[in-house]
């Protein structure tokens, strides 16, 4: 079991084999009318990270799913990741999840019946952490392994929070340094050892707690998580959703270790050239390593925040509380030509 390599196994690498931004626009075209309720506060319009459904006592029902193919060779640590990043997006709703089914994709004729339970013993630990449940599941026989969750979460109304409500002069903050696209892909082409990841490892299986916390936080004025889209397709959606733009200084964006030498080499998933394709049109200054950077497709990456310019000092004070030393990399304007400018 020692010599199974998952990663090996599937085509893609954690959010970097979801569809591109303008593979899945094109899917969605003309799939008919969605049955309207008064009660949805937060569908797919604005491309946010979960539905949200008014349960009509000033609280909301928060439901998400997110699964994927392995990022990781040890099925322990694929579990914990899938299992993180599938709650992320109800702490990036200012939720809390409660509640998990787990989903799961397996080759029983190509790997031992073993590696799948040390996944979801991955995912029962990582929920533990959270509170979460896993009360059940549904599993398939699947030429490529594939994990994840179907989360419900709940939140007060007043602390949801959405990925296209901010304002004109928010500053911007990340919760995690970005860099996960590029080094699994480095590990799946034997390029790297599995020690050299293990900081983008531990980062990627470490809950998004924080989002329920700034719900409740009126400084923050819009939430989302940076996954397979990258940094540039997440803001993108921000900017797009609020009719705004963001300027970007990009030597403030913090990148994990070995990030930096292996885009130098030209190492970069997949995903990240469909990402650019998708959102060329819509950002100005990029270039070189940053492209391969902003583009790459995060897997349970960090929260991505957008604070009011008053609210700066008790956003940095709470950040330090809860054990982050967060600087800002970049800020809102008025609408312009471009979604995004790099500086």
């Amino acid at each position: 079991m020692e010599q199974i390599k998952l990663t090996q196994f599937s085509h893609g690498a954690g959010c970097g084999c979801k569809v591109a931004p303008s593979v899945l626009e094109e899917i969605l075209k003309n799939t008919g009318e969605h049955l309207a309720s008064a009660n949805l506060l937060v569908g797919n319009e604005t491309k946010d990270d979960a539905a949200v459904y008014d349960m009509g006592n000033g609280t909301a029902l928060i439901s998400t799913v997110d699964f994927f193919t392995p990022i990781v060779n040890d099925p322990f640590n694929y579990g914990r990741i899938a299992a993180a990043n599938a709650l992320s997006d109800v702490y990036a709703m200012g939720g809390k999840p409660f509640l998990a089914i787990a989903i799961l994709g397996f080759p029983v004729e190509k790997i031992p019946a073993e590696i799948a339970q040390q996944i979801i013993a991955g995912g029962k630990e990582v929920c533990a952490k959270a509170g979460v449940t896993i009360a059940g599941g549904h599993t398939i026989d699947s030429p490529e392994p594939f994990f994840g969750l179907s989360v419900n979460g709940i939140v007060a109304i007043n602390n949801l929070k959405k990925n296209s409500t901010a304002q004109e002069g928010d500053v911007l903050f990340l919760t995690k340094p970005l860099g996960t696209g590029i080094l699994t892909t480095a590990l799946k082409r034997e390029l790297i050892s599995g020690d050299e990841i293990e900081e983008a490892v531990e980062q990627m299986a470490t809950l998004n707690t924080f989002g329920s916390i700034l719900g409740e936080c009126d400084f923050v004025h819009a939430l989302t998580d940076v996954t397979g889209f990258g940094l540039i397709g997440h803001l993108i959606e921000m900017c797009d959703g609020a009719n705004i733009s963001a300027e970007i200084n990009y030597s403030a964006v913090p990148l994990m270790k070995g990030v930096k030498e292996l885009a130098a080499k030209f190492i970069y998933a997949d995903n990240t050239m469909r990402n650019w394709k998708s959102y060329e049109g819509k950002v100005q200054g990029i270039n070189g390593e940053s492209l391969l950077t902003l583009c790459d497709p995060q897997t349970s990456g960090g929260l991505l925040i957008a604070v009011s310019k008053r609210g700066e000092g008790d956003f940095r004070q709470l950040a330090k509380e809860n054990g982050f030393m967060l600087e800002t990399i970049g800020y809102f304007t008025e609408r312009k030509s471009h979604s995004i400018y790099l500086q």
